[in-house]
């Protein structure tokens, strides 16, 4: 299903390769869009496409990835294919990642900043459970650390 999404989108959309391009744009789409730039901390990235007509984002990496947001102590999993619509403050339709929840892995679908000032950002299921957590807690991390 991912992939038949990315060839629908894929037309009219910007593509890079390459892990530091692919790092580098997706950190800027995020930026663009006023989410926190190290909310998708993905490595040996492959591919990132943005569909912009559409808001459509993709991207790819060569092996799913574990990344724990060690100021709120969470676990969130990263398939190698995600994609995303992208929206101001709002990621919609997510597929590829995942978040622990104490012992189950749970979906996410949303991710959004209603109200900047507030400093919370809310993650959301397809099932229509959210949980708010800091911002501060998924801005980009210091490699290292």
């Amino acid at each position: 299903m991912t992939s038949q999404m990315i060839e629908k989108h894929r037309e009219n959309a910007v593509i890079y390769h390459g892990e530091a391009l692919c790092k580098e744009k997706s950190i800027e789409i995020l930026s663009e869009i006023e989410l926190p730039k190290g909310l998708l901390p993905l490595k040996d990235m492959e591919e990132v496409g943005y569909n912009r007509e559409s808001g459509f984002v993709w991207l790819k990496q060569k092996k799913a990835l574990e990344h724990v947001f060690r100021k709120v102590g969470k676990k969130v999993s990263y398939a190698t294919e995600i994609t995303v619509f992208v929206e101001p403050r709002r990621l919609k339709k997510i597929s590829g990642v995942k978040t622990k929840e104490l012992f189950l892995w749970v979906s996410l679908s949303d991710i959004y900043i209603d109200d900047p000032s507030s400093g919370k950002i809310t993650f959301m299921t397809p099932a229509g459970l959210s949980k708010s957590l800091p911002v501060s807690a998924f801005e980009l991390e210091e490699e290292g650390k």
